[in-house]
């Protein structure tokens, strides 16, 4: 919700897994958020980071970290590591 001025005033808002884009509840306790830190050519981290959210059901499915190599693979961060094996 927002207000007069275009803040959000909501004291909860929900993230969406990025390999699902399922809604993480609040009860999801295993559920994660891991943000990688972007570098420069010489390789020293940048005050930005990429953020990906994996929710309790991939995790608890064990392709985790399949996911994160096919989200971090589109988006740029790494290459020829993720290919569809299925």
């Amino acid at each position: 919700m927002e207000n007069s001025e275009g803040r959000v005033v909501d004291l909860y808002v929900p993230r969406k897994c990025n390999a699902t884009n399922r809604l993480i509840k609040a009860h999801d306790h295993a559920s994660v958020q891991i943000n990688v830190a972007d570098v420069d050519e010489s390789g020293r981290a940048l005050p930005t980071t990429t953020t990906f959210a994996l929710c309790g059901f991939v995790r608890e499915k064990g392709e985790s970290d399949d996911c994160l190599n096919k989200l971090a693979t589109q988006s740029g961060l790494l290459k020829n590591v993720w290919s569809y094996s299925r």
